[in-house]
């Protein structure tokens, strides 16, 4: 069930997130898609395709009640970030240049450190610019999409030490945010916290949902309800 979902899921994403400006699954290297961010967007037929088949991705979600959160711990998943797709640079990075755009490296010969960019952020609509430092940096935060610890309690437990490294790491379960808006959506779902900007809620469960069924964590009926109900009406 798992591969099916992960195939599914696979299938799904390929064909999404242009809207938003984000990579693919981790069989495609982001290294070698410089301007991701500069992607076409989609016309509102190809999103409303992309969330129908977010519902059917929903409709293979078990629905279960929320583990404890006993043991859980950041390091349980990774210490800090990492370079899963070993291309030099660390999650963090590669997310910042994937997201931002008129962006600034700390080598022009090595595209990795940002130093700098311009952030359009599709959880709140607003733009940032991103100057990297000690006090600067936490403006633009790299949000799990699905919170770390949401995954403990639904799933991840359960999980190796290898599918949850890969599960922080993921390009798809990240995306870069305004730092306060990451710091108060914190480790919630989607029955308790959803994107400021509801022009961008669609995209926002979708995604959800494509993580979810990638790794097989569950949903809580609250949880499932509420993405179901978005669903719903974006492919209206």
């Amino acid at each position: 069930m798992r591969l099916l979902r992960r195939t599914l899921a696979f299938i799904l994403v390929t064909s999404s997130l242009a809207l938003s400006g984000c990579s693919t699954l981790d069989s495609i290297d982001i290294s070698q898609i410089p301007e991701a961010q500069a992607a076409p967007s989609q016309s509102s037929a190809e999103q409303q395709e992309n969330y129908s088949k977010a519902l059917k991705l929903l409709a293979d979600i078990d629905v279960k009640g929320r583990a404890p959160k006993t043991g859980y711990k950041r390091e349980n998943f990774s210490k800090g970030w990492k370079d899963p797709d070993h291309n030099g640079c660390d999650a963090r990075n590669d997310i910042l240049g994937r997201d931002l755009v008129s962006v600034k490296y700390k080598s022009a010969t090595k595209r990795c450190v940002v130093l700098s960019g311009v952030f359009h952020d599709p959880y709140t609509g607003t733009t940032i610019n991103f100057v990297r430092g000690q006090t600067t940096s936490t403006a633009v935060q790299i949000d799990h999409v699905v919170a770390l610890s949401d995954a403990w309690q639904k799933g991840a437990q359960k999980w190796s030490k290898e599918e949850r490294f890969e599960f922080a790491n993921d390009p798809l379960n990240l995306m870069a945010s305004d730092g306060p808006t990451n710091g108060s959506k914190s480790d919630k779902d989607a029955a308790s916290w959803l994107p400021p900007n509801k022009s961008f809620r669609c995209e926002y469960v979708s995604r959800q949902t494509q993580v979810k069924a990638k790794y097989g964590a569950w949903m809580t009926k609250a949880e499932h309800d509420t993405i179901e109900r978005l669903l719903k009406s974006c492919t209206k």
